[in-house]
């Protein structure tokens, strides 16, 4: 086993300032890759190719042969909890993923995290042979979606603009719509657990919709869950390093920060750098943040944007990434540019 002196990424979530920051990018196993649009229609869907752990592995490592990259995520997706606990989920072309709503306690019976691990042990084979297969330097990331997150996909049934469902549950039934939060985190825990002992070396829990809740419900819909999640990990990996990404909260960041235990924080977009090094990496290593639209359109922008942000949070212990995931109509050159920046900075 390559030791934790040698990735990159494992130095800078453990506080070191690197020579170059690692990078690696939000969904860089994708629709922009032609290649993995041809593995994708060989496996017939894209949950077929979530549970095929040979095309899951083999998509995983399709942008690390082209880029490089310093570490390589699980390619996976969140809601393949709310399927394993027995929710229908279909991703319909143009539509993206759609289930049967739950929106109340009633509901609940519905699910059942009896056969939890059985639906995903895919999932688990899947980082086994990443574990093996990929570069020795570059480092494996497990992940799962925050239970907020995860949540409001169940309740609204699909995404959503004004998440109408998930709000008036949780407004009007908390104690309800906490027996849907329990489940969520205690499976994301169990789920993440057994990706670590299958090989994963990081964890990444992501929170999307975290930004939609206003500050008095948020301590206890998105940090509370993630704390729980964070301290039911480290009673079984005193030692694993934990990315969280609430992406849209604004100032609330500092306490996602501050009470939940993650050990490095991933920037949105419309995360001020300055304020960044200022207030977040004094605290923690920080990753982020490119605009995704900027690494579509490239040229000078994206360049000048690269270097501002290696510059400001370069000095500090940073993972360079996105501010949200790659979009499918990213040029993979435009890619290969950004990793030839990054790289460049070590010469």
């Amino acid at each position: 086993m390559t030791k934790t002196e040698d990735k990159l990424m494992l130095r800078a979530l453990s506080g070191e300032i690197t020579t170059r920051p690692p990078f690696w990018l939000m969904r860089q196993a994708g629709r922009y890759l032609p290649e993995y649009r041809e593995t994708r229609a060989e496996a017939g869907n894209f949950l077929d190719l979530c549970y095929n752990p040979k095309l899951a592995e083999e998509v995983t490592l399709q942008p690390l042969r082209r880029y490089g990259m310093d570490a390589a995520i699980l390619f996976a997706d969140i809601l393949l909890i709310p399927h394993a606990l027995g929710q229908p989920l279909a991703y319909r072309e143009g539509e993206g993923p759609v289930l049967d709503p739950v929106r109340k306690r009633e509901d609940l019976k519905k699910l059942s995290p009896e056969f939890i691990h059985t639906t995903l042990e895919p999932v688990y084979e899947t980082v086994s042979r990443l574990s093996s297969s990929i570069p020795a330097d570059c480092t494996l990331i497990g992940f799962a979606g925050a239970p907020w997150t995860v949540a409001t996909y169940m309740v609204e049934g699909r995404g959503s603009k004004d998440y109408v469902n998930i709000k008036k549950w949780a407004y009007g039934d908390p104690e309800g719509f906490g027996l849907l939060m329990d489940m969520l985190v205690d499976s994301t825990i169990s789920y993440l657990a057994k990706q670590v002992e299958a090989g994963a070396e990081v964890v990444q829990i992501f929170d999307t919709w975290a930004g939609v809740l206003p500050d008095d419900v948020f301590h206890k819909w998105v940090i509370e869950p993630t704390k729980r999640i964070v301290e039911g990990l480290r009673h079984q990996f005193p030692e694993l390093p934990v990315i969280g990404f609430p992406k849209g909260v604004g100032g609330n960041i500092i306490d996602f920060v501050e009470e939940t235990g993650v050990t490095a924080v991933s920037l949105d977009t419309g995360t001020p750098l300055d304020w960044a090094a200022r207030e977040l990496q004094s605290r923690l290593p920080v990753q982020g943040n490119l605009d995704p639209i900027l690494l579509v359109s490239g040229g000078a922008a994206m360049e000048t944007r690269i270097h501002k942000i290696l510059d400001t949070l370069g000095k500090g212990p940073f993972i360079f990434n996105l501010g949200h995931g790659i979009i499918p109509q990213t040029p993979p050159e435009h890619v290969a540019e950004l990793s030839r920046i990054i790289r460049h900075r070590a010469t």
